[in-house]
């Protein structure tokens, strides 16, 4: 019995490459904010063409695969912003003034703007606060 391994090879480069694409994301993000969200673009469209172009069906698979993510990885820095935007991520301070604060309903597409549809109204939402 002959032992193919390719397909375990794309795999595991396949988690490789999102693993690493996460938390890019988030370190551009708090670094640079989405102003080099282009490098992304350059980078994955290079990686696509490189993989129409190479026959190696692991080489080319891997590169289709890190370009892909990589295009992905231009909403995710986006809706990356909107998490820091929310508090759920940290807010470089040295970059304060690029940031507006959302309200708790405002979805995190990148496309859509406004309240997400997916956002329930809870009881501690109609209680009003008391402040003195």
């Amino acid at each position: 019995m002959q032992l193919y391994f390719t397909g375990i090879l794309i795999a595991f480069c396949t988690f490789f490459i999102i693993g690493l694409c996460h938390p890019l994301v988030i370190k551009m993000e708090y670094y640079t904010g989405t102003k080099y969200w282009w490098t992304f673009l350059v980078i994955g469209l290079i990686s696509i063409f490189s993989a129409l172009l190479i026959e190696n069906v692991t080489i080319s698979s891997i590169l289709g695969v890190l370009g892909a993510s990589l295009l992905w990885g231009i909403g995710e820095l986006f809706a990356q912003k909107k998490r820091v935007e929310k508090g759920w991520f940290p807010m470089n301070p040295k970059r304060k003034s690029e940031y507006d604060t959302l309200p708790a309903d405002e979805t995190l597409c990148p496309v859509h703007s406004g309240k997400s549809k997916f956002y329930f109204k809870t009881a501690a939402d109609d209680e009003p606060s008391e402040s003195k």
